[in-house]
């Protein structure tokens, strides 16, 4: 019987990395432990059928292109915009991310940022610890999440958790599409400023990639106005990082809260200065369940893919 040879252009977990390695039927080869690997691809790249790939490094059209019998590229995380999809579209690749196992967790950390920079929790953490309340000092006060207007750019599965758990806090949502989602009890509100100017939480849960890029811009975060928040789970890609500085330090906006960045693990030292704005590590995925959940689909995605044609998880 042959088997079928897949390439894992970079380690993705321990876990994952052994059980690919145990895949019926299946020959995995780590690129990454290569000494030279365009020299490798160069040499060998007709052989692999298959590509298991992380998110943070995709696979672009160089590498497709030194994979001639590529046929399904499987994806470690729910975002492709490193993924050249004109690319695997031209040849008929399938390719296949993680969805919906991560949307319960990303949305926790999304109202996580809207009360975090909303009530000041990390900035009074810092005043806390410092010594500011013992000495006598108290916080300003904050504003209010219940009852408050948020406003989602994003409608796909992480935006519809977000938009179940804002309910929960008496918000009133509204989401701005391409196309309004079927059955949604939620307003569709088709143009952005418009929402913007709406909405007292602007909160990013759309996709990555030239599409959607800067598609939070000045004109956008002006319409949010002074006592807006914006708030992003999605892709730094999405806003226009300079005009968010440029917003915040003239009080354009009221505050941000960041999971991901333009520049990443790269954040600008302005951000870093401004106690109303959050900043995380892009670790709205980060938890020990949805981990274990997108190894598995990565390796059911793979294994579907050598027992049927076709990958369980289509981009």
């Amino acid at each position: 019987m042959t088997r079928h040879r897949v390439l894992q252009t970079h380690s993705i977990s321990a876990p994952l990395d052994a059980q690919l390695q145990a895949l019926p039927g299946a020959d995995v080869h780590c690129l990454w432990k290569e000494a030279d690997p365009q020299a490798f691809l160069a040499a060998h790249g007709g052989e692999f059928e298959a590509v298991a790939a992380h998110v943070r490094f995709g696979c672009s059209a160089q590498t497709m292109a030194a994979l001639p019998s590529l046929r399904a590229i499987c994806s470690f995380g729910a975002g492709y915009d490193k993924i050249d999809m004109d690319a695997a579209r031209a040849r008929g690749i399938q390719v296949s991310n993680t969805p919906d196992v991560l949307n319960g967790c990303v949305a926790d950390l999304a109202m996580g940022l809207v009360l975090d920079v909303a009530r000041g929790l990390s900035v009074t953490d810092r005043f806390v610890r410092a010594g500011g309340w013992a000495a006598g000092g108290q916080m300003p006060l904050m504003t209010r999440v219940h009852g408050k207007k948020l406003g989602l750019l994003g409608f796909g599965g992480i935006g519809q958790a977000i938009a179940r758990r804002a309910a929960g806090f008496d918000m009133e949502v509204r989401y701005n599409t391409r196309r309004p989602v079927a059955q949604s009890p939620f307003m569709h509100v088709p143009d952005l400023m418009a929402l913007a100017s709406w909405c007292d939480f602007l909160v990013v849960a759309c996709v990555g990639g030239p599409t959607t890029r800067h598609l939070v811009s000045a004109a956008v975060l002006d319409a949010l106005g002074p006592q807006g928040i914006v708030v992003n789970i999605a892709r730094g890609s999405v806003i226009d990082e300079a005009a968010l500085v440029a917003a915040l330090s003239q009080g354009r906006i009221a505050g941000a809260g960041l999971d991901v960045f333009e520049n990443e693990p790269h954040v600008p030292a302005e951000l870093l200065a401004m106690d109303n704005v959050v900043v995380l590590s892009h670790i709205a995925g980060f938890t020990r369940e949805t981990r274990r959940d997108m190894e598995q689909r990565v390796y059911d995605n793979l294994q579907a893919y050598f027992d049927t044609g076709r990958v369980l998880d289509p981009v």
